[in-house]
């Protein structure tokens, strides 16, 4: 039944289709005199007159934006300068600590040598003494072993 129902329809082009283009072009033809060429006159003219507006909007926002990146170029470079500065500052500390050590180290060593010397010095002074202690002690066991 389906089948049917399409059997009025033809594919086969005939002299309507000609009427049917010529129609459409006509339309076409009428709407652009009458309807598209007026809106796109409006269209252009308001263009234009906001068209100026737009170009210095536009060149503000070029300036602005050249400004803003001489102000973040400007701002990276003082920031690389003020590390410079405190890298400098930094090893000039660093220099002056290290003489300090160096200073430092340089008198813990001359006070070791010194009281290694003393410590040697009293250690022959020691000996010495011992020495003669050990040999009075001596002679007071032999005339202690002589006398009895």
């Amino acid at each position: 039944m389906t089948v049917l129902a399409f059997e009025g329809i033809q594919l086969i082009p005939d002299a309507s289709l000609l009427i049917h283009i010529t129609l459409i072009l006509l339309m076409i033809w009428i709407l652009n005199r009458t309807f598209f060429r007026p809106i796109n006159k409006v269209l252009e003219s308001r263009a234009k007159n906001s068209g100026g507006r737009n170009t210095e909007a536009l060149e503000i926002l070029h300036t602005v934006q050249e400004k803003n990146s001489a102000y973040d170029s400007a701002i990276r470079e003082t920031r690389d300068e003020g590390y410079k500065l405190i890298e400098k500052q930094h090893t000039k500390d660093v220099a002056k600590r290290n003489k300090k050590i160096d200073a430092v180290k340089e008198e813990v060593a001359n006070l070791l040598a010194t009281e290694k010397g003393s410590i040697v010095e009293q250690t022959e002074q020691a000996r010495k003494e011992i020495t003669t202690e050990a040999k009075k002690l001596a002679e007071k066991i032999s005339s202690n072993l002589l006398k009895a």
